[in-house]
């Protein structure tokens, strides 16, 4: 695959899930794994997965078998797995401190450096051996650290002006938890993770 082609996010979800079956294999033992199983445990056809296997750097026969640790190698080289990137997470509230507390996204490698907040009765405190700061400090940590990236975990009201400052401290990338669309200016990103409206998906094919 071209450097220069991008690859959708649906197929990087995918892509994930297959992550997450060659981990298992791994734990059990197995050394190799065909897309015919793979496609079995995900409920989707098997031309798919060769489809999506085809578009990374990987050597195997989707009938024989692909090599586990090459085909789980070739996954995190093509995501960038093997590159790791700092975060700070702003909002040290229930799902900030359960973001801090999960260790798993150290093997796809996001860091959390550090959480910020305002509440003076967190600031200070250690959540998982990261600090909690006070979010004045933000631009100074990411001009020492050159960190870009915040996971943003504040109340909704909150949310719109807390990324103003995260962007004028210099964060890029914003991976909001927040249940509100963010206006960002040209140059910032933003992923939106849509708690509620994954929930509203599922409780939806459940009635149905």
């Amino acid at each position: 695959m071209s450097q220069k082609e991008k690859i959708s996010d649906t197929v990087i979800s995918r892509l994930t899930q297959y992550h997450c079956i060659l981990g298992d294999c791994i734990k059990t033992g197995t050394k190799t794994v065909t897309s015919f199983l793979i496609a079995q445990l995900l409920k989707i056809d098997d031309s798919q997965v060769r489809k999506d296997i085809s578009i990374l750097n990987n050597t195997g026969k989707s009938r024989v078998g692909y090599d586990v640790l090459k085909l789980k190698e070739a996954i995190e080289k093509t995501l960038g797995f093997s590159n790791p990137k700092e975060v700070f997470i702003i909002g040290a509230g229930n799902l900030g401190s359960a973001l801090a507390k999960y260790n798993d996204f150290e093997d796809y490698g996001l860091l959390v450096k550090a959480l910020f907040d305002v509440d003076k009765e967190k600031i200070g405190k250690n959540i998982n051996n990261k600090p909690v700061l006070d979010i004045k400090e933000l631009p100074f940590f990411t001009a020492k650290t050159n960190v870009e990236i915040c996971i943003l975990t504040v109340p909704k009201d909150n949310a719109q002006a807390t990324a103003d400052f995260a962007v004028k401290s210099k964060i890029r990338y914003i991976w909001n938890f927040s249940p509100t669309v963010l206006v960002v200016p040209s140059g910032v990103e933003v992923w939106n993770e849509n708690l509620m409206g994954n929930f509203l998906r599922f409780s939806y094919k459940i009635a149905k």
